[in-house]
């Protein structure tokens, strides 16, 4: 599959990262679908409680593996219980409300999973420590993941038969799993690093799965861009504040390869964008990225074309007004690179 995203009207497009405030599944998919002209994406309400969290909804896709709740966490069960059927449960209402404000709906459309090795980190084995130290264990979650995520993209794309699909993978903990810095259950040693290359096989398979354009997110320092290029990736999302000096290269490689960058840069919460002039100048907001573009040496027409604009995380913990501030001023600062690239 190409790693580059066959959407032409994705040039100045934002997209949100997932999360939405509050618990009213109407309202978030009115939101994402209102805001996002371009790509709009299926909300997750986390606030509802276990099962809509993002490792909840990642369990409730898997096929054959099931989990619940303990007081320390996610844990895998030998059947399927409450939490299981809630997070069908939750999962169900989203779409229902997505397919009611994307009818007659043409375009791409996103959809969010969390990706196997950050589920692999936060769920526990039935010994209570962290599925990832299992190597086994890891293999099992990602043929599992790959499945169930073969059905739910059938099951949106049979929903909203206009939509042309984009998966993204949330891996918030891949550093750290690369890293070795994870902690152990006992929380006195760390666990071993998983081997570079038995991770990019890993993503590489859910991946082509899927077979649907794959963007991965991260919002921790040190994304591994080369390793998830090789991967397959049709795009990588970062909270842009997080790079440095030494991504410049690997995100310049990316960009000339044809993947798509999306930049988050619009604050993701209340607090954060108080100390921020993005809601006074959207256009302002993508400053940073023109000055990387620039420093980069790479074709200002490109710019509109290679980056997508997003908030900086999910948008949970934003109050509802200020999510929807946060989408619109994606848009607005997205459309700026485009009309304004230099």
């Amino acid at each position: 599959m190409s790693t580059d995203f066959p959407f032409p009207e994705l040039a100045g497009a934002a997209t949100g990262v997932g999360s939405l405030p509050g618990t009213d599944a109407r309202e978030a998919a009115r939101t994402a679908v209102g805001a996002l002209e371009f790509l709009p994406h299926l909300p997750e309400l986390p606030a509802r409680g276990p099962g809509a969290d993002m490792i909840g909804r990642g369990l409730g896709l898997l096929v054959e593996l099931f989990g619940h709740v303990e007081p320390s966490g996610w844990r895998f069960s030998d059947r399927p219980g409450r939490d299981t059927r809630r997070a069908h449960s939750w999962l169900g209402e989203d779409l229902d409300a997505l397919e009611e404000f994307t009818q007659e709906y043409q375009g791409p459309l996103k959809v969010q999973a969390v990706g196997p090795w950050t589920l692999a980190a936060s769920v526990e084995l039935r010994n209570g420590e962290r599925a990832v130290k299992d190597l086994g264990a890891c293999r099992s979650i990602a043929e599992s993941l790959t499945e169930g995520l073969r059905r739910h993209l059938a099951d949106v794309q049979r929903r909203v038969p206009g939509a042309r699909l984009v998966l993204q993978l949330d891996e918030p903990s891949l550093p750290a799993v690369l890293a070795g810095s994870l902690k152990s259950a006992s929380g006195f040693s760390r666990l071993r690093a998983v081997d570079r290359q038995l991770v990019e096989e890993t993503l590489r398979g859910v991946i082509n799965g899927a077979a649907t354009p794959t963007v991965v997110h991260c919002c921790a320092p040190g994304t591994p861009i080369p390793l998830l290029r090789r991967a397959g990736v049709a795009g990588v999302s970062v909270d842009f504040s997080l790079l440095t000096e030494r991504d410049d290269d690997d995100l310049g490689e990316a960009v000339e390869a044809g993947t798509r960058i999306l930049a988050g840069v619009v604050p993701s919460t209340d607090s954060a964008a108080s100390q921020s002039n993005a809601v006074s100048d959207p256009a302002g907001s993508v400053q940073g990225v023109r000055t990387l573009w620039r420093r980069l040496g790479l074709s200002p027409e490109l710019l509109g074309r290679r980056v997508l604009v997003t908030p900086t995380c999910g948008l949970a913990g934003a109050s509802p007004a200020y999510a929807r501030r946060a989408l619109s001023l994606s848009a607005q600062a997205a459309r700026s690179l485009v009309d304004n690239p230099e």
